[in-house]
């Protein structure tokens, strides 16, 4: 990875993220669902939220909207702070691994700051009808947009048997999350850097005598 491929895997990343986005938000109502496989399906919802669509309005005594724009600044800021990371590696010369973890994690989060700025702008909203482009008068205002969810993953589509206790009979789902390539960009990002850490953050050989092999002559 160099000044070069950095900036062009975060470029694929993210334009593969908005093209999707765009294409489900120009062609599908909020809530319509495709079946590909059994396992996999095509579902359009809107996350006004983070992960799961938790908002910070449900663990703080605040609005939906004071916390949604609070969200949408912290993204802001921790994208300038992964940015520079970013950079800094780049310019020390680091592996392959780590630029790689980086350049994902780095495109992942632009593409959903993108839905959150800009989105309430763009697009009328999808209730019941599909979203119209660059209208008049947004869904919302700016740094208040929804971010585009659609990947669905049901791996297991159950029932709880009847003898289990308190959950005997009910309905058991995994894996329930609807996400975006931009939160696969990130989870792979993640996932280099939690099982190649060893790879992406080498440790320095120490060059003193004791430790140092002696070079044959």
């Amino acid at each position: 990875m160099n000044t070069r491929t950095v900036p062009l895997l975060i470029f694929l990343v993210l334009f593969l993220d908005q093209a999707v986005k765009f294409y489900i938000k120009t062609n599908f109502v909020l809530g319509e669902s495709i079946d590909v496989f059994s396992w996999f399906h095509i579902v359009f919802i809107e996350n006004e939220g983070a992960a799961w669509g938790a908002k910070l309005s449900d663990l703080l005594p605040i609005s939906d909207r004071t916390g949604k724009l609070a969200l949408t600044l912290f993204r802001i800021v921790a994208i300038g702070g992964i940015s520079y990371w970013t950079y800094s590696s780049l310019k020390k010369g680091a592996n392959s691994w780590l630029l790689t973890a980086q350049s994902l994690i780095l495109a992942g989060a632009l593409g959903n700051i993108i839905d959150s700025v800009f989105y309430g702008l763009l697009f009328t909203d999808s209730w019941g009808q599909i979203a119209q482009f660059l209208p008049p008068v947004g869904y919302e205002g700016f740094f208040h947009g929804k971010v585009v969810d659609m990947i669905y993953f049901p791996l297991i589509d159950t029932t709880w048997p009847e003898w289990v206790p308190i959950k005997g009979g009910s309905p058991f789902r995994f894996f329930d999350a609807v996400f975006n390539i931009a939160d696969v960009s990130i989870s792979t990002g993640v996932g280099i850097l939690l099982v190649f850490g060893s790879k992406a953050f080498p440790k320095e050989v120490e060059n003193n005598p004791e430790s140092a092999q002696q070079q044959p002559s």
